[in-house]
């Protein structure tokens, strides 16, 4: 049986399931889901935004500028993820154009903001799924899927019925609706989410995203939930659980302290945790004065200090905590 890492020990052993949405392609419902799923493109309220927007009929929606297609910016062997995640033969990383977040400082904002890439069918984006376990990545990764829910669960089907066997990774900015959550249920096996900020305000500020941290919360909370703590196979790679990612911002914007008792109190202790010290001063990030630097080391030392203190006991060897 598979066992959970603790701390920052070794690998726990063997994890042999298949992925999660297996079951459900066998039994049917993941075509079903799929299917109900995008009918629900019609008015849209599958993110916290609720917008309505008919995106069946062409109507974009109000902040992801998304329609009925997803956009794929692009796809490959991705090998500067955790490395539980990117292994020796990388992970499998599908870009997807917009974001229902509009984060000033993005480093992707070529794609966040202007959706560089092309519009792509479910068959499309299903023969990408299978490309990438044909080079032998070790998951498929998608990267700021929240406004694309009905369309990688249209894939997901294709691509079950022609022999995926990858675990699907959910790689988010925290900002996901419990629609969209309760669709991937059963179907995700690792949830990467962004814990942004502690606070809504700075949120709204920053990200156009209002009542950021209640919503990142609720969905942490869910994803925990559908997945338990990470869960990593006998050479470490990641086979389902949650990952959660918190970018140290410079002056402490990203409110370290309150989003780390947060996951210790009311996720769990064992969540694994990457602190991130890769924040630049990016896109739109000379408009906000406080965004205008790179954190000191002092700052990033105060976040390793105040996620150990809020009792988080799993920080990714390969990031803060690392040391």
């Amino acid at each position: 049986m598979p066992r959970r890492m603790k701390g920052r020990s070794a690998p726990a052993s063997g994890v042999t399931r298949a992925p999660a949405y297996v079951r459900l392609h066998r039994s049917g419902e993941l075509a079903r889901r799929a299917a109900a799923a995008v009918d629900r493109l019609s008015a849209c309220n599958l993110c916290p935004r609720q917008c309505r927007a008919d995106r069946i009929h062409r109507t974009v929606g109000a902040v992801c500028r998304t329609g009925a297609r997803a956009i794929v910016s692009s796809f490959f062997a991705h090998h500067g993820e955790e490395r539980c995640l990117s292994g020796t033969a990388g992970s499998g990383t599908i870009f997807f154009g917009f974001c229902n977040l509009h984060c000033a400082y993005c480093q992707n904002w070529d794609l966040s903001w202007n959706g560089d890439g092309d519009e792509v069918s479910g068959d499309e984006l299903a023969g990408m799924m299978l490309a990438l376990q044909d080079r032998g990545c070790h998951n498929v990764n998608l990267v700021s899927p929240s406004h694309v829910v009905p369309q990688l669960l249209e894939a997901v089907a294709i691509a079950a019925g022609r022999g995926l066997a990858l675990p699907l990774v959910y790689n988010t900015g925290g900002y996901d609706g419990e629609g969209g959550l309760a669709l991937l249920e059963g179907v995700v096996d690792v949830y990467l989410a962004d814990l942004k900020y502690g606070d809504s305000e700075t949120a709204r500020r920053l990200s156009r995203a209002p009542g950021y941290f209640e919503v990142a919360r609720g969905a942490i909370r869910e994803m925990h939930r559908q997945v338990g703590d990470l869960v990593v196979d006998d050479d470490g790679i990641a086979r389902r659980g949650l990952l959660v990612r918190h970018l140290v911002l410079p002056n402490g914007l990203a409110g370290t302290g309150t989003a780390m008792r947060f996951l210790a109190e009311e996720v769990s202790p064992a969540t694994y945790v990457n602190l991130m010290d890769q924040y630049r001063p990016c896109y739109r990030a000379a408009d906000h004065a406080e965004l205008a630097r790179r954190p000191t080391q002092a700052e990033l030392d105060e976040a390793v200090r105040l996620a150990r203190q809020a009792g988080i006991t799993r920080l990714d060897p390969e990031g803060l905590g690392g040391g």
